[in-house]
């Protein structure tokens, strides 16, 4: 079977790897490269995962290159080229993205989370936040609808909570619930967050890094983290930017 590309709406497409997770700067520039050059150099590959809709296998940085493209310019980056892992392709296609993306994605597993990746971290957010209410502005048509975006974009900026605030001050049930929406089962969800609850009681946490190295669960005979350091930029991240 010869392998060829397709043209999907990107609309159609969602990644399960935080945004946040790339530069937001090194995104800006790929964004308008795609738009000057009118697509993707290098097509990304999907997974089906219903009748009209696809999640990312491999390439999300193009993937969120091409969405912001989308973003500053509909018509232009409204499509990206893919590679669609079906039935008859699978074994090949996965094959190929396990071989020749190998050390990507040993390389994405080994993240540490420090204080200077989380500054890096926050910085992004901020600057993509930045971009945003500045898009926000310049849409708006009317006096009246820049001033109600303004202000609603500043209360979510006022009330946001810190990420430590988060574990340190939060109830179990609003833990638990932001758990799931970072994609947790809810059975999970509440035990990782009644484990929260137990640990900050015996000592107040002093850092993300000690949550992740604190609250954690059986496996087996061994205990594992109940938050990995993948997972804990994900609830920063939906911390910051949940409407």
């Amino acid at each position: 079977m010869k392998l060829s590309t397709s043209l999907v709406a990107i609309k159609k497409i969602t990644s399960n790897t935080p945004r946040s997770l790339f530069v937001e700067d090194d995104l800006e520039k790929a964004a308008q490269l795609i738009l000057d050059s009118e697509g993707v150099i290098n097509p990304i590959v999907v997974r089906r995962n219903g009748l009209q809709s696809y999640e990312v296998v491999d390439g999300d940085f193009e993937y969120y290159a091409a969405a912001r493209a989308r973003e500053i310019d509909p018509r232009k980056g409204e499509m990206i080229g893919v590679f669609i892992i079906e039935p008859e392709n699978e074994e090949n296609l996965t094959k190929q993205v396990e071989l020749f993306r190998k050390q990507k994605d040993e390389a994405s597993e080994k993240i540490n989370l420090t204080s200077e990746d989380l500054e890096k971290f926050l910085n992004n957010l901020e600057s993509r936040l930045d971009k945003l209410a500045k898009q926000l502005l310049e849409e708006s048509t009317t006096k009246v609808k820049l001033e109600n975006e303004n202000k609603e974009l500043r209360k979510k900026l006022n009330d946001k909570v810190e990420p430590l605030e988060f574990f340190k001050k939060l109830s179990v049930d609003k833990i638990a619930a932001k758990l799931r929406n970072t994609g947790l089962q809810p059975k999970r969800a509440n035990r990782i967050a009644a484990l929260v609850i137990d640990e900050r009681e015996k000592k107040q946490f002093q850092s993300l890094q000690d949550v992740i190295e604190r609250v954690k669960i059986p496996h087996g005979k061994k205990m594992q983290k109940g938050i990995g350091e993948k997972k804990m930029l994900e609830i920063i991240e939906n911390l910051y930017l949940d409407d």
